[in-house]
């Protein structure tokens, strides 16, 4: 899977989970910032985010790769599914 397409998926699934319009998902940089920027992006839905992320991306999420940092901003949430990608 490549970097585009890992990059499309996540923005589905953000849409998908959170319930954002695509046209402000769309314009989102690697800058943007996730948790603690988005009010629909709370504790709660990480759950499912992440859920999500494992089925959309056939990986696995163990409990000690999340942290703050991989959900603070669009970019850091990228670079964390390519690197499960890759790595499964």
């Amino acid at each position: 899977m490549s970097r585009i397409e890992i990059d499309t998926v996540l923005r589905a699934i953000l849409c998908d989970v959170l319930g954002l319009d695509a046209d402000d998902v769309e314009q989102f940089d690697g800058d943007t910032g996730l948790f603690g920027h988005l009010p629909e992006l709370d504790s709660m839905a990480v759950a499912g985010l992440l859920t999500e992320l494992e089925d959309r991306l056939d990986i696995i999420i163990d409990d000690e790769d999340v942290d703050a940092e991989m959900l603070e901003d669009f970019g850091g949430l990228l670079a964390f599914a390519e690197m499960k990608v890759v790595g499964s």
